[in-house]
C-alpha cells in the first residue's frame, strides 16, 4: 500500500507541477517537444530521441493572449498561448500543433508569429478517412514533421527507433486500459481525482517510465480485496474534466468515475498502432484511420452516443456527465446526438460547462448535487 500511495502522490505532483517534470528532463540534457492536444504523433518525437510533453493549458489570467485570440476561443488554447507568450514554456525545443479544429488552425499561425523562440511543427490530419489517398497524404505529413524535428536533433529519425517507440506506446495504452478496468474494483482508493491524475500524468512522463509506474499500481491494486462501492457511478465524456475541484465535488457527492470518453484520457489510449501493414509511418497513419468516437474526427452517422451507451452498460454506470468545454464547436455539434442516444437508453445524462480559466465552482456544485439526487 505504501508504494501505491507513493505512486499516486508522485503522479498527482506531476499534474499539479508539470514544470518540475520539464526541468527533470532538461537537467538530464534531453530535448523536450511540447505537444498540443488532442492528437500529436508523439511516437515521432520519441523515436527522434526527444521527450514529448503535453501542453494542456492551466489557470491563467489572460492578458497577452488577447492580442492573438478572440474571447470565444477554446480556453485551453488561450491558456497555452498566454503561457507561450509569458515564457512559461521556456526550455522546449519545439511545439507540435495538430490543426484539427478552427482554433488549432489559428494557433499554428499565432504561435509562429507570437512565440518566435520556440519553433512550431504543424500537422494536418485528413478527415476523409475513407479515401485510400488519406494514408499517403498522412505519411507525407509525418515526413514533413520529421524533417522539422531533424533540425532540432541534427539527425533524421530511423525506422528501427520508430518501431521500438510504437511498441512502447502500444504497451502504455494497454497498461492504462488495464488500470482503468482494475480501478473499478477499488473505488475507495481510485477516486475521480486519482483516476484523472493517473491518466493525465502520462503527458508529463517518458512513456516507458509512466508504463512502469501504472503497471506497478495495477498489480498493487490486484492484491487488495475488491471494494463494494455504495454510491453512484458515472461515465464522463468531453475534452477534459478539470479542474481538480470539480472532481472533488463528485467524490463529495459519493459519485465515482468508472469510465470515460475524454480527449485528455481514454480517447488517447484506446486505439493502438497496428503491428503489421507496412513501415512505421504507414502504420501510424493506419492508427489515425482507426480512431473512433471523437468529436474532432469525422464519422458518418454520429456513433459516439451508442458507444457511450455500451460503455455505461459495460461498467455498470448509473449515468453520464457530458463535460462541455466552453466554446468547443466540435463537442457542441455532438451534444444533441449523444445525449439523445443516452436518454433513449434510459441513461440519465447531465451537461456541465468546463472552463479551466474560471475559478468559480458554486453553480457546478449545485448541478452535481442535483444530479446525484436524480441518480439516487
Amino acid at each position: 500500500m505504501a508504494d501505491l500511495q507513493k505512486n499516486i502522490a508522485d503522479l498527482q505532483e506531476a499534474c499539479c507541477h508539470p514544470r518540475m517534470r520539464l526541468e527533470h528532463y532538461l537537467a538530464q540534457g534531453k530535448k523536450v517537444v511540447g505537444c498540443f492536444p488532442p492528437y500529436t504523433p508523439e511516437e515521432l518525437v520519441h523515436a527522434s530521441g526527444m521527450i514529448p510533453f503535453g501542453l494542456w493549458g492551466g489557470i491563467s489570467k489572460l492578458e497577452l493572449a488577447r492580442s492573438y485570440l478572440p474571447a470565444f476561443a477554446c480556453p485551453l488554447m488561450q491558456a497555452n498561448m498566454e503561457f507561450g507568450l509569458r515564457d512559461v514554456y521556456d526550455g522546449l525545443s519545439a511545439v507540435m500543433i495538430p490543426a484539427i479544429c478552427d482554433t488549432l488552425r489559428c494557433m499554428t499561425q499565432n504561435w509562429r508569429f507570437g512565440v518566435k523562440d520556440i519553433p512550431m511543427v504543424p500537422i494536418v490530419y485528413p478527415q476523409n478517412r475513407s479515401n485510400p489517398a488519406a494514408v499517403d497524404y498522412l505519411i507525407s505529413e509525418y515526413e514533413n514533421v520529421l524533417t522539422i524535428l531533424s533540425t532540432v536533433t541534427g539527425q533524421m529519425m530511423n525506422e528501427t527507433a520508430l518501431k521500438e517507440s510504437i511498441l512502447i506506446y502500444n504497451a502504455h495504452h494497454a497498461a492504462l486500459r488495464e488500470f482503468a478496468q482494475t480501478a473499478n474494483d477499488h473505488l475507495d482508493i481510485i477516486t475521480p481525482k486519482v483516476r484523472h491524475c493517473v491518466m493525465k500524468s502520462a503527458f508529463f512522463y517518458e512513456k516507458a517510465e509512466h508504463t512502469a509506474i501504472v503497471r506497478e499500481m495495477t498489480e498493487e491494486l490486484k492484491k487488495l480485496p475488491a471494494y463494494s462501492f455504495t454510491g453512484k457511478k458515472v461515465v464522463l465524456c468531453g475534452i477534459t474534466c478539470e479542474p481538480d475541484e470539480l472532481l472533488d465535488m463528485l467524490a463529495e457527492n459519493n459519485i465515482a468515475v468508472v469510465g470515460d470518453d475524454l480527449a485528455q484520457e481514454a480517447r488517447q489510449y484506446r486505439t493502438d498502432t497496428p503491428l503489421e501493414g507496412g513501415g512505421g509511418l504507414k502504420r501510424l497513419a493506419l492508427q489515425w484511420m482507426r480512431r473512433y468516437g471523437c468529436s474532432l474526427i469525422h464519422e458518418i452517422g454520429k456513433p459516439r452516443g451508442h458507444m457511450l451507451v455500451e460503455l455505461c452498460r459495460k461498467t455498470g454506470a448509473d449515468g453520464a456527465i457530458n463535460c462541455m468545454m466552453k466554446f468547443c464547436d466540435p463537442e457542441e455539434y455532438d451534444q444533441p446526438y449523444l445525449e439523445a442516444d443516452l436518454r433513449s437508453a434510459n441513461i440519465p445524462v447531465m451537461k456541465i460547462e468546463i472552463d479551466p480559466l474560471d475559478a468559480s465552482f458554486e453553480q457546478l456544485r449545485t448541478k452535481i448535487q442535483s444530479f446525484s439526487e436524480l441518480l439516487a
